[in-house]
């Protein structure tokens, strides 16, 4: 009969060989991890308390404390001003894309004659549409829309909303493009929550009188709560990793500049990565205390 140490010895190894295992498949992933995120971001975090030099031999780090991140609020003239300009930005564009994006979905999870090719079509420019391709398509003003300078729409838009949130909306308008470009993930999204809704619901509202509208009022939309808010979130990461967004034109540029560097560069990285936290702590709060009240998934 075997001591009570002895099992204890042998249910250590069973779990050292069964854990084992899933660790060994998971060193790549665990050193992929660690070289290229957990250390540049450690490295990153280092070099915003620091002002960096390139000299002939490397780097050259001096320590200024919080230093970057006071100047970046005191000194730079810029990064306040375009980081609250986007911001301003993304409020209008979040529910266009999302709105826009649950309309399309609602379309293509009809049955119709080819259905998944225009699916397809929707989602075809998230694969090509990279950072270099949307440079030169600006570049050559493919996402400029004719109609905002032919009919000189912004002392209307000036005229309703005034001020610098007109300058906002002609950014927005001027950007209905990357609407098109930016939504297929969330169409993808909304017509996979679309498949969860049970036929027979929709049947059984059908046999007691309830029209389209009805149906989507009362089923659809409920019960797209959870992945509204998900594009939600997307899109506003999305948007904020946009490769035109001027916060981070503004990043690189300094990253490059003799008098502010790598260690200045960091700091608004940072900044800027805390705002993006901040922002999507409150709307995952928001959507999670909402869908509590009615009753729905946290």
């Amino acid at each position: 009969m075997s001591s009570v140490p002895d099992l204890k010895r042998k249910a250590a190894q069973y779990h050292l060989k069964r854990y084992g295992v899933g660790l060994l498949f998971m060193l790549p992933w665990i050193i992929g991890f660690c070289v290229f995120v957990a250390i540049p971001i450690g490295w990153s975090m280092f070099m915003s308390l620091h002002k960096v030099a390139v000299v002939p031999g490397g780097f050259k780090y001096t320590w200024l404390g919080l230093q970057n991140y006071r100047d970046a609020f005191l000194k730079d003239n810029v990064f306040p001003i375009e980081l609250i300009t986007y911001f301003q930005e993304m409020i209008l564009m979040v529910p266009i894309i999302v709105i826009f994006a649950l309309l399309i979905s609602l379309l293509l999870n009809q049955r119709f004659p080819g259905r998944f090719v225009y699916r397809a079509l929707f989602f075809l420019p998230v694969i090509f549409a990279t950072g270099q391709v949307l440079s030169e398509l600006f570049t050559q003003g493919a996402g400029d829309i004719p109609f905002l300078d032919q009919y000189n729409l912004e002392p209307v838009v000036r005229q309703y909303v005034g001020g610098e949130l007109a300058k906002t909306v002609m950014e927005v308008l001027g950007r209905v493009v990357l609407i098109l470009w930016y939504s297929g993930v969330q169409i993808l999204i909304f017509i996979a929550g679309f498949q969860t809704i049970s036929p027979s619901i929709y049947e059984a509202v059908r046999i007691d009188g309830a029209s389209p509208w009805e149906s989507f009022w009362k089923i659809t939309l409920p019960a797209s709560v959870p992945f509204i808010s998900l594009n939600v979130l997307y899109t506003i990461i999305d948007l904020f990793t946009f490769p035109l967004n001027p916060v981070l034109k503004h990043i690189k540029d300094n990253m490059f500049k003799v008098d502010t560097g790598y260690g200045y560069a960091s700091a608004l990285a940072w900044i800027y990565f805390g705002f993006i936290f901040v922002l999507l702590a409150l709307v995952t709060g928001l959507f999670s205390r909402s869908m509590r009240l009615k009753g729905g998934r946290p």
